[in-house]
């Protein structure tokens, strides 16, 4: 095969879908490229493809051969292979049956009030602090982080540390980063789940207990397996939240007729958050699979072991399932986008994603109806050596 493209795709604009991705898309829904790193993989982009193929048991984040296996970049626990090959599949199963339960309607929805009165603090120091503000630094980093720790039983006071080692572990170009931050996460992850033990006898295994403290006193399950499970959450219950946060306000920001008609009225916000989903990614990134057998992928031929990119923003850009993809519209019925995934590997925590991302936009529009961007949409920083991305200030005054 003839590889013409590799990743990462230049981006002009945070809020635009790489050019060279659109191009793919009009010549099919799936192409060789290389890796970031140089190593081939087969990028998908059609979004029945990738819906498709995100419940199909014919491809794994485990590979036979991980040492030989391609990877997409640096980070140990994200740009390559992971798992055992031969169990994987039953070990997904058993991690979310532990997980499920501390993600259910119930359990999210006493959430709720906790998160509307995080926000309003948040946004009450924001307005004490005016009227000019970094956006990231004020509101879309600490409410997902003080989140997730009263979920999973994390201190804040630990804030500084984890989130340091959460983005060390997800640097996408420097593996001796990533190493060190893994280590510490999980070792901090470890001493968490031992004094848990010790401490959690007392109560823990009622329904209010946190999920660490839960899953420290669930039988069968190791210190290794809790602290692993529980740091893997911590990851991804406050990374891609923030993220999306952060572009969610530079969508509506940078959209001012978007943001007037929630303004006006706010039960649109549901729907917004929908379309801040769709809308957010820029592409050119993909979930890591690797084929464990032989498959036909649009009538390309896969072969067992290759490196398959699932790529979720190019699926919510597609054409031929949202109507002019590119543009920005909270009227849209973006519900069937792919940003959770689909099917058996679904995110345990889009309801709780949901819950914060539509109390951030109830809140913050009607509490400041006048915030306006502080800099261009063009001159923002994205952080490409990141595996979430995301934008690293969103300069704002009102």
């Amino acid at each position: 095969m003839t590889i013409r493209t590799q990743l990462p795709l230049e981006q002009p604009s945070p809020l635009q879908l790489a050019p060279v991705l659109r191009a793919l898309q009009t010549q099919g829904p799936i192409h060789p490229i290389r890796t970031a790193v140089g190593d081939p993989a087969w990028l998908v982009t059609g979004y029945e493809e990738v819906r498709r193929l995100l419940d199909d048991h014919r491809l794994g984040r485990a590979h036979p051969a991980p040492d030989n296996a391609a990877r997409t970049g640096e980070s140990v626990l994200f740009g390559g292979p992971i798992g055992d090959f031969d169990t994987e599949q039953l070990d997904h199963r058993r991690m979310r049956a532990l997980l499920q339960p501390h993600f259910s309607p119930k359990r999210m929805r006493a959430l709720r009030p906790r998160v509307e009165a995080l926000t309003s603090d948040l946004l009450d120091e924001l307005a004490r602090r005016g009227p000019q503000a970094d956006l990231h630094a004020r509101l879309a980093l600490p409410l997902p982080i003080a989140v997730i720790c009263e979920l999973l039983g994390v201190p804040y006071a630990d804030r500084a540390q984890f989130h340091a080692w959460t983005q060390a572990a997800a640097d996408v170009t420097d593996k001796t980063r990533s190493e060190q931050g893994l280590t510490e996460l999980f070792t901090y992850g470890r001493q968490l789940v031992a004094r848990k033990r010790r401490e959690g006898h007392l109560g823990g295994d009622s329904e209010d207990a946190d999920v660490i403290t839960r899953l420290a006193l669930t039988e069968g399950v190791s210190d290794d397996e809790a602290a692993i499970l529980g740091m893997l959450l911590l990851f991804a219950g406050h990374e891609t939240t923030v993220v999306a946060i952060g572009m969610g306000a530079l969508w509506l920001l940078a959209h001012r007729d978007q943001w007037q008609e929630l303004l006006g009225d706010p039960s649109r916000v549901n729907a917004a958050v929908e379309e801040i989903l769709r809308a957010s990614g820029v592409g050119g990134h993909g979930i890591l699979r690797y084929a464990r057998v032989d498959l036909d992928v649009a009538h390309v031929r896969v072969r067992a072991g290759d490196l398959v990119l699932l790529d979720l923003s190019a699926g919510n850009h597609d054409a031929e399932v949202f109507a002019e993809p590119d543009r920005f519209d909270i009227n849209r019925q973006a519900g069937a986008h792919l940003t959770f995934g689909y099917g058996a590997r679904y995110c345990l925590g889009a309801p709780l994603a949901r819950i914060e991302l539509q109390t951030v936009f109830s809140q913050l529009i009607s509490r400041f109806p006048t915030m306006r961007l502080a800099r261009d949409v063009q001159e923002l920083t994205v952080n490409s050596h990141l595996l979430t991305g995301g934008l690293a200030e969103l300069p704002v005054t009102w």
